[in-house]
């Protein structure tokens, strides 16, 4: 595996055993979970200030961008979707109920299981700061080529789909 990464050793052996090289050897801006972290951080960091002014928050602006492009899923499913803890998410949820923004409704099959939709009002709202989300999105890619940005998501599903703990 370390040959694949050239410049940067991920496993070395020595003298017949697997050794890990230190952090220092990698260097921060060699890690990715480090990079990844300070990226996502600064990413929540912009959209928080950006959505004061609508009265919302980040966790309420992922649950309505995942049932902006969603017809319903469940409370458990949505908090896997907006990267969001599922106590946070009950909590998030009951605010934008309370706003107008979500419906939620029992599954006939299983009353156990709630699904969750977005109302008018709530895509409503999220077309109001969709342009906000494009555009940060747009300044965090400046400089990065098309051809770039895909095999970059290319990547990141892979990496996605090597340490998920859910199917979605």
């Amino acid at each position: 595996m370390a040959e694949r990464f050239s410049g940067t050793v991920l496993r070395r052996k020595q003298d017949g055993y697997e050794t890990r090289p230190a952090m220092g050897e990698i260097g921060l801006n060699h890690f990715a979970p480090y990079l990844m972290n300070r990226i996502t951080a600064r990413w929540n960091a912009n959209m928080a200030e950006e959505l004061k002014g609508h009265d919302i928050t980040t966790a309420k602006m992922r649950a309505l961008a995942v049932l902006a492009v969603s017809t319903s899923v469940t409370i458990n499913e949505l908090s896997v979707f907006a990267v969001t803890e599922q106590s946070t998410m009950s909590r998030t949820l009951d605010s934008l109920e309370e706003q107008g923004y979500i419906r939620r409704q029992p599954r006939p099959e299983d009353m156990r299981v709630r699904d969750v939709s977005i109302t008018e009002e709530g895509r409503a709202a999220f077309e109001q700061i969709w342009p906000t989300m494009y555009d940060l999105f747009l300044q965090m890619f400046d400089g990065v080529e098309e051809s770039e940005y895909r095999v970059f998501i290319s990547t990141l599903h892979r990496v996605l789909h090597n340490i998920r703990k859910h199917e979605i």
